[in-house]
Order: structure tokens, then C-alpha cells, then sequence
């Protein structure tokens, strides 16, 4: 069951720490959990289970299509790996060791692709990925979960440790907004309404849900009712909750840090495609640019993904009627 919290300007903890003491704790529990990091221990906090756990812990270097083979191998002894690297360098740089090695040979891997789209703020472009989602869609039976706060992170990594297959999270470094009470729980696969309403309806994923709960609560001071939903889990979608809760709406919005083209709005319009009740629909996210540097806010106004920007694009849909 999960809650919201009263004071969502609240900051939680840092998303890579909260990471760090969740694999601590499932550590102590059993020695068959490991780490293994690319050479970026001090940006992901993993060096701080390299000192906690020397024996669970393996430095890979910057050699991420090794690290995922190494993680393979390990998972073939019956290890438990935990990866991390740069979003970008799982996706584009070891993809095809996370293909072959891991999904392809029924080997077990779960991974932290950290500072996804936006949130990489000042390592620019080259460590900019906004097509992750897009990729680690096509790989057979993997799991994808954007999640949005402390909570929801910690949550999904002792989930990801009870699981075999490939498992992918990708989520800021850096602490955000909180969304959800600390007691809260959640369910792989399945999306949570975060507030009802009639009119619209905007799924959005990752940090940018407290941006789009933002955007519904302006919206509703414009007499427009909104209903938000929570879409951490990509992959498998929940495809039974957005056929009920599109009924009855004039209009769809999906809202990510991402691609357009593969990532959350094309898996929602996969759905929404095959409903029987026609409905506008409107996908905010990256379309057609790279990474550029600058602070998370600039990149937020650059890339037209604010609350704002849900505001302005939900009112041009309406009165397109």
C-alpha cells in the first residue's frame, strides 16, 4: 500500500546512497549479494560497500561490457549482482553483453543506469541518455522501473534481488522530490493513481511525477480535472490499469525524461491504440535532440519538461475540440 506525503517540497535522501544502504542491509542477510561498479565508486557511493563488504564488492573499471559479463559469470555461481554505471554506458556501451551474456543466457543481472535524460546536468551529452528506455525494451522479459523517490528506489532493489533476469533501474544520483510516505509499498507491474480525476489523464515516470502532480494541481485551478498516474514500472506495463482509467477522458498525457520515440508514451500508445474509446493523446519527452550541459533546472525549461510545459501542452489538446 502506498501513501503520499503531506509536504511533497520535502527533499529525500540521496537516490545513490539510499541505493548504497539498501544493498548494505541485503549484504548482511546474505553473502550472495554483490556489487559491481565501473570505475565510479565515488559518484554512485559504492565505494562505500567496497569498505563495508570488501568481499561482495568488485571493482571492474572503466570497462562496462565487462563488468556485465563479469556480473553473468557471477550469476552462473549463484551470485546476485547489483551493477552500476552511467545510464548511457549500459544502454549504448554494453548492451550487447546485457543482451547475450545475461537476458540471452538466462543469467541474472540488475542494474543501476544512474543520471538518466535531464539529470545529468553538467556531464553533457556524452553521458546524456535519453534513449535507454527505448533500448531496454526490446529485450526479451526485462523489467524496467523509473522510480521517483528515496522510497520507491529502495523498494525496487530489494524487489530486484528477489527476482532472476535482467532488471533495470534507472533513476537520479542526486536527492529529489519525495512523493510517497516511507512505509509505502509498491508492485512491480503496476501503476499507481496518485490522484483521481475526470478529464485528463497524464502517466508519467521517474522524478517527473512530482512535476506532473504540480501540473495537475494548476490545471485544477483552471477548472480542469486531472487524474495522475504513476507508471514506475515500464516494463511490463501496466496495460489493464490504463484501459480503465482512460474511460471516460478526453484526453492522455504521458510525460518522461526520455525518448518519445520507444520509451513511455510509445508503450502507452501501444495500449491506448487497441481501446475501444478514441481519445487525444499527448506524449511529452524528448523528440529528436541530444544531451547539452547545464543545470538540472535549465535542461528541465530547455527539454520543455516543467510542469509548466504539462499545463500549456494539456490546454493546446482541449481546445484543438
Amino acid at each position: 500500500m502506498y501513501k503520499l506525503v503531506d509536504d511533497r517540497n520535502k527533499i529525500g535522501a540521496a537516490m545513490n546512497l539510499t541505493v548504497v544502504k539498501t544493498l548494505q542491509q541485503a549484504m548482511n542477510e546474505d553473502e550472495m549479494v554483490v556489487a559491481l561498479e565501473a570505475d565510479l565508486g565515488g559518484a554512485s557511493g559504492f565505494s562505500k560497500i567496497k569498505s563495508s563488504h570488501p568481499q561482495q564488492f568488485v571493482e571492474c573499471g572503466i570497462a562496462e561490457a565487462n563488468m556485465m559479463g563479469v556480473a553473468a559469470g557471477m550469476s552462473m555461481l549463484g551470485y546476485k549482482p547489483f551493477v552500476h554505471t552511467f545510464s548511457p554506458f549500459v544502454v549504448r556501451r554494453a548492451f550487447d553483453q546485457v543482451y547475450l551474456s545475461g537476458g540471452y543466457a538466462k543469467n541474472t543481472i540488475n542494474i543501476y543506469g544512474s543520471d538518466p535524460g535531464y539529470t545529468s546536468a553538467h556531464n553533457g551529452g556524452t553521458h546524456t541518455t535519453f534513449e535507454d528506455i527505448a533500448i531496454m525494451r526490446t529485450l526479451p522479459d526485462a523489467v524496467i522501473v523509473d522510480a521517483c523517490d528515496d522510497v520507491q528506489i529502495a523498494w525496487v532493489v530489494k524487489e530486484f534481488l528477489k527476482l532472476k533476469g535482467i532488471h533495470y533501474l534507472r533513476a537520479n544520483r542526486k536527492a529529489v522530490r519525495k512523493v510517497y510516505t516511507d512505509d509505502s509499498r509498491f508492485k512491480l507491474g503496476k501503476g499507481n493513481v496518485l490522484k483521481t480525476g475526470n478529464d485528463i489523464l497524464i502517466i508519467a515516470a521517474g522524478e517527473l511525477v512530482s512535476d506532473a502532480l504540480d501540473a495537475a494541481e494548476m490545471l485544477q485551478e483552471k477548472g480542469i480535472s486531472v487524474e495522475v498516474i504513476d507508471m514506475f514500472t515500464i516494463k511490463p506495463l501496466d496495460e489493464e490499469l490504463i484501459k480503465n482509467e482512460v474511460k471516460g477522458k478526453k484526453a492522455v498525457i504521458t510525460f518522461e525524461n526520455a525518448s518519445v520515440y520507444g520509451g513511455l508514451g510509445s508503450a502507452v500508445n501501444d495500449v491506448l491504440v487497441n481501446c475501444p474509446q478514441r481519445v487525444k493523446v499527448k506524449n511529452i519527452g524528448i523528440r529528436d535532440l541530444y544531451g547539452q550541459v547545464g543545470s538540472v533546472d535549465y535542461l528541465k525549461k530547455t527539454f520543455h519538461l516543467t510542469a509548466a510545459d504539462v499545463v500549456e501542452e494539456t490546454i493546446k489538446l482541449l481546445n484543438r475540440e
